[in-house]
């Protein structure tokens, strides 16, 4: 089945890459995706309270409307995270507004939160989650009070999620990232501080800050002790890049978020600038540039207790996730750790 999955990938990169991943989510709704077998025990660990039987991660923007978590569960990841959602469903930005950089790995996209809606994204949540799935929540292009639009999500998804992602770092909504100077963040996260308060208690799930890599010095800091401050359990490290390093590929200026490959030395540094700010008092998700186990092990001994990955799955398939896990296990005996949190920022 893995040789069937990797024909489907090759084929899949005839089409636009939009059209592709359309593609991709209707063969994984009708039930063609991989299954994965149990996973390596020393793969087990915690996430934010979370057990996960592996710290391999989804990361949004390949399940924006909670399609297919099921399927990407059962083909090998240890927590798949969906959106991202906005409470109004918007289409996004025009087309052409997804490239794929063969040459260098990478994929540059401009897509602009396009998405159902929240109540369609709730509809499907309603139905159950066979393992962790968290929600990652946005605002509308127009709206008035973005803020407000990050309290509705977290009110509507409240107990259909097992965790949530605030996104403030998409460069592909105009203004979003203002978000993350100090002000405005502590404007955003104090409103979903009240908004959880009075929530059920019984429901209650960590809440993640997502951040880009392209901060200015001394917002690292800001960004951990606002974030300390208002009660969050983490910070996801991190959303795509607008900088440019050498590209070969010919689509290299479009604009847009750069992830893959080229991604992997700038997101892995700052995570490890946000690991010696937090010094154990938040927990850290690495994103950006995952493609192998050594880069997965890279990432958990920066101070990532956990991976996510998208980009790579592009250009090798879906077989990609068994071979991160199998490496990723193998590193870890070879170094004496006997679990994944031994090895958390051992760098």
């Amino acid at each position: 089945m893995s040789g069937l999955h990797g024909l489907a990938t090759q084929a899949l990169h005839a089409l636009d890459p939009e059209d592709a991943h359309g593609l991709a989510i209707a063969g994984l709704r009708a039930g063609l995706g991989p299954r994965a077998g149990r996973d390596d025990p020393i793969l087990e660990t915690e996430l934010a309270g979370l057990k996960l039987s592996n710290p391999v991660g989804l990361a949004p923007g390949f399940d924006k409307d909670a399609q297919v978590f099921r399927p990407m569960l059962r083909a090998g990841f240890g927590f798949v995270e969906c959106g991202t959602v906005t409470p109004r469903p918007q289409a996004g930005n025009p087309r052409p507004r997804l490239f794929r950089l063969a040459e260098d790995r990478a994929v540059i996209n401009r897509m602009g939160f396009n998405n159902r809606g929240l109540e369609a994204f709730a509809g499907r949540l309603s139905g159950g989650r066979p393992g962790v799935v968290g929600a990652n929540i946005g605002a509308n292009k127009d709206s008035e009070d973005r803020v407000a639009d990050y309290v509705a999500g977290l009110k509507r998804l409240w107990g259909l999620a097992d965790y949530f992602t605030i996104n403030i770092s998409s460069p592909n909504t105009p203004g979003l990232r203002a978000l993350q100077t100090k002000a405005a963040l502590q404007e955003l996260l104090g409103r979903l501080a009240e908004a959880r308060a009075g929530l059920p208690a019984s429901e209650a799930a960590p809440t993640f800050l997502k951040v880009a890599p392209d901060l200015e010095p001394g917002e690292v800091e800001t960004i951990v002790e606002t974030s300390l401050a208002h009660g969050l359990s983490g910070i996801i490290v991190s959303n795509t890049t607008v900088s440019r390093p050498p590209l070969s590929s010919p689509l290299r200026d479009q604009a847009g978020g750069l992830s893959g490959a080229p991604l992997m030395a700038l997101s892995t540094r700052v995570l490890s600038e946000f690991a010696q700010a937090c010094a154990g008092r938040l927990v850290l998700v690495g994103v950006g540039g995952i493609g192998s186990g050594a880069d997965a092990y890279a990432k958990i001994r920066a101070g990532a207790s956990a991976v996510q990955l998208y980009s790579a799955l592009v250009f090798e398939g879906p077989g990609l996730v068994g071979r991160i896990k199998r490496d990723l296990a193998a590193r870890l005996r070879a170094d004496g750790f006997v679990s994944v949190a031994q090895a958390v920022g051992a760098n």
